[in-house]
C-alpha cells in the first residue's frame, strides 16, 4: 500500500498516526509529494491532487483523511478507534469533526497569508481565526482524555499540535487546560513522536 503525504500536513499526520496505532505502518509506504506541483503520481489517483491519499493493496484509491483513517481502523489490529454504532460512535465523530474544523480554519489562514499582502482579506482572516478559536473552545468543553484512544482524541491532539506549530502567534493554550494536558500526553506516544510536524 502507498500513502501520499506532505510531512507538515496535519491531515496526513492523522493517517500516519492511525497506521502506527493499528499495526499497519510496516505495510504502507509513505511517499512525500508536492501537491502544489501536481505531482503526477498523486494526480493519477486523486483528481484534486490533495494529500493524504491512500492506495490500498488492491489498487483502490482512498482520499479524505477521515475516510482513510476509518478504512485503516477497519483493516488494522487492536481496538476500534471509531465505534461501529450507537451514541459512542457519534460522540467520536463529533469530536473528530470539531478537530478537523479547527484544522481547516488553520489551513485557510496559512493559504491566505501566502497570498501577496494586497490580495489578503482581513475580514476572512478574522472570521477563520474566530472559527478556529471556537472549535478549540468546543473541544476544551468536551473534556477529552488521552485514553482510551479514539479518532476524536487523535484529531484533537493533532489539531492543537499543528496550530501551535503553524500559528505560533495564536495563543491556543490560555483558557484551555484540558487541551494542553491532552497534547502533552499524546505527544509522548510513539505514533505521535514518529510523526511530529517539521
Amino acid at each position: 500500500m502507498k500513502l501520499y503525504i506532505t510531512v507538515p500536513s496535519p491531515f496526513a499526520r492523522k493517517c500516519r498516526i492511525v497506521a502506527r496505532e493499528k499495526g499497519l505502518a510496516d505495510r504502507i509506504e509513505e511517499i512525500v509529494v508536492d501537491p502544489y506541483a501536481n505531482a503526477p503520481e498523486l494526480l493519477a489517483t486523486n483528481p484534486v491532487v490533495q494529500v493524504p491519499t491512500l492506495i490500498a493493496a488492491d489498487g483502490f484509491p482512498i482520499s479524505d483523511s477521515p475516510v482513510i483513517c476509518e478504512w485503516m481502523d477497519s483493516h488494522g489490529t487492536g481496538a476500534l478507534l471509531v465505534p461501529q454504532d450507537g451514541p459512542a460512535r457519534w460522540r467520536v465523530k463529533r469530536i473528530e469533526t470539531l478537530g478537523n474544523a479547527a484544522l481547516e480554519m488553520g489551513v485557510k489562514l496559512v493559504l491566505e497569508n501566502r497570498r501577496p499582502e494586497h490580495e489578503r482579506s482581513p475580514s476572512w482572516i478574522a472570521r477563520w481565526t474566530e472559527n478556529m478559536a471556537r472549535a478549540l473552545d468546543a473541544l476544551e468543553a468536551a473534556d477529552l482524555r488521552a485514553g482510551p484512544l479514539d479518532m476524536g482524541v487523535i484529531t484533537a491532539g493533532v489539531a492543537v499540535s499543528w496550530i501551535g506549530f503553524r500559528h505560533p502567534d495564536f495563543d491556543w493554550k490560555t483558557g484551555r487546560p484540558g487541551l494542553v494536558a491532552l497534547q502533552a500526553a499524546l505527544e509522548q506516544r510513539p505514533s505521535f513522536i514518529a510523526t511530529a510536524p517539521t
